[in-house]
This record gives structure tokens, sequence and C-alpha cells, in this order.
């Protein structure tokens, strides 16, 4: 193993990936670039004067593209940048002055994220949920390891197949292998990705991530990985309240769980309301995706639940 940094990025082909790389030619670091897409249309574009080496990903997901490039990393750190950051002018440098003042027992150093939001008006439901980012731990949009740490605690789990939750596993596992995490000086830029109406719907797969989390670390998984609190007790009562309004036999208790629907999905919608826009297209998004939302959840809840019966962490070498 050598000194330096190798920086992996695995990528979809985003047109944001000419500009990330973009940022870092020239950079004293091995460039490493995961092309993931399930139908590859053509080469990657890498831009002239861009040094990288680009490997083939299994479209298994952001964690499985990941464990390709830091397993030919032979460089003592491995930084992972997502392909639609932007890194600052000087992130190569500061990366570097942060793996360089580590101490030995840090195993992993977070750069930091900056979310632009709109002047003039209040952020989406979607900004927001962008936004949040920014406040992350140990997040893989910029976050660098040892190699000798993703080794001792066995990489990326491939059994996380989305962004969502891969990072903060991860980062639990590098701690539980002996080492701490700390956060470092650097800082890209993470424009907020132009989406559907119904990005809060497709979201909710990650429920059956959560439900694969909770089979692997018990009751307090969230505790454990440091996880904020969600809302999925409130989503199985609003789903429970919905089946029971169309398929209870006495009217009274079918016209009690219709008002508690009712009830749930509203205060659902209010809370995502309150805070953004209220523009006539952003409140109708709202109304019809809390309605949707938390059948969509518990269906995905449910559905990694039983799939991921008999599932354990990783193995950590400490």
């Amino acid at each position: 193993m050598t000194a330096g940094v190798t920086v992996v990025v695995p990528t979809l082909g985003r047109p944001s990936l000419t500009r990330l790389l973009d940022r870092l030619a020239g950079a004293p670091v091995d460039l490493v670039v995961v092309d993931d897409r399930a139908v590859p249309a053509g080469t990657l574009p890498i831009p002239p004067g861009v040094d990288a080496k680009v490997l083939t990903g299994r479209a298994a997901g952001p964690a499985a593209a990941r464990n390709v490039g830091w397993r030919t990393a032979r460089t003592e750190w491995v930084a992972f940048l997502d392909d639609d950051v932007v890194p600052d002018a000087d992130w190569a440098e500061r990366l570097l002055a942060d793996l360089t003042a580590a101490p030995d027992y840090v195993g992993g150093v977070q750069g930091n994220l900056r979310v632009p939001l709109p002047a003039g008006r209040r952020p989406t439901d979607w900004e927001r949920v962008t936004a949040a980012l920014a406040d992350g731990e140990w997040i893989t949009a910029d976050m660098a390891y040892r190699r000798e740490a993703l080794d001792r605690a066995g990489g990326f789990d491939e059994r996380l197949p989305r962004a969502f939750r891969e990072d903060a596993e991860l980062a639990h596992r590098v701690r539980r292998a002996g080492y701490a995490l700390a956060r470092g000086e650097r800082t890209v830029t993470h424009p907020v990705r132009p989406e559907s109406r119904w990005v809060s719907v497709r979201t909710q797969r990650g429920n059956a991530d959560d439900a694969l989390l909770r089979r692997m670390y018990g009751r307090r998984w969230r505790t454990i990985l440091g996880i904020p609190p969600g809302r999925r007790a409130r989503h199985v009562t609003i789903t429970v309240a919905a089946l029971a309004a169309v398929a209870v036999p006495n009217r009274w208790v079918r016209a009690a769980a219709a008002l508690a629907w009712a009830a749930g999905t509203a205060e659902f919608a209010a809370a995502r309301i309150k805070p953004g826009p209220r523009t006539p297209a952003e409140v109708a998004t709202m109304l019809v995706t809390s309605a949707v939302i938390p059948p969509a959840a518990t269906a995905h809840w449910v559905r990694g639940w039983f799939a991921a019966r008999g599932a354990r962490p990783l193995e950590t070498r400490p």
C-alpha cells in the first residue's frame, strides 16, 4: 500500500459527472470512476486532461459500485464522491490536508456539504429533503476512509442497494472495528437535482432497507446507526385505518376508521405544506403524495421485513 489517496466516483452517467471531473483535473490523487449504468449508452464522457481509470460496475447500486472502486485502490486512503456534487476549487488540497492531519486511530474523515436553496421563496419538500444532507453524518457524498478500515469493516453492505442508509451502516462497522471518525475542512456543493412530483413516493422504497437494518441490529437500530426518528408508526396507523375503512363489516367502525385516516393524512400533509412555498402546484403535490406515502411506505417495509429474515451485519475484524 502506498501513501496518497484514491478518489472513487460511482456514476449512472449523469451530466453532472463532467462538471465534477473538471474540478479534479490535475489533482494529486488517483481517480477511479465506476460506470454503474445498467445499459451503457456509449462510453462515459471523461473530459480532456482528466486522468481517470474507468471500471465497470454491476448495476447493483452505489454500495456495490463503491466496493468495486475501493478494492482496486492501492493507496492509504480512499475518498468517495457522488457524481452530482461539485467540489470547491481547493477541494483536493483540503482533502490532503484533512487526511494528513488525521491521527492513526481515525479511520474516516467526512467533508462538508453545501446545498444551495432558491432565494426569495421557501424551499419545496424535495429541496428540503436534499438540504437535510448538509446535516448528515458520514454520508458518502464526500467521505474518505483508510483503505485498511474499509477492509476490516468488510466494505459497503451490498444488500443495501439504494443511496440510502448504506453510508451510516458502514460508518457503524468502521467504528466497531476500532476506528474513530472525524470531520474535515473541505467542502462540496450538492445542487438540488430536478425531480418529478412523485419523487417522495418513489423514495419510500428505502423502507425496505430500514426493515433490513431492523433485522440486523434489533429494535434500537436507529440509535445504533445514528438515524433520526421516522414516521413509520404513524404511516402504519394511517394504512390500517384506510384498510379498516373499506374492509370492516361494521359501518360505525368503518366510519371511525375513515375519520382516523382523514385526520392522519391531513396532519401529514399539513406538516409538509407548512414549511414550503405553498404554491398551488406544491400544495396539490403534497396533498396527493401524502395520501399515497403511508401505504407505500408500509408495503415496502413489510416486503423488506420478510425478505430480510435471518439477516446479520457483515463481519468486522477489530
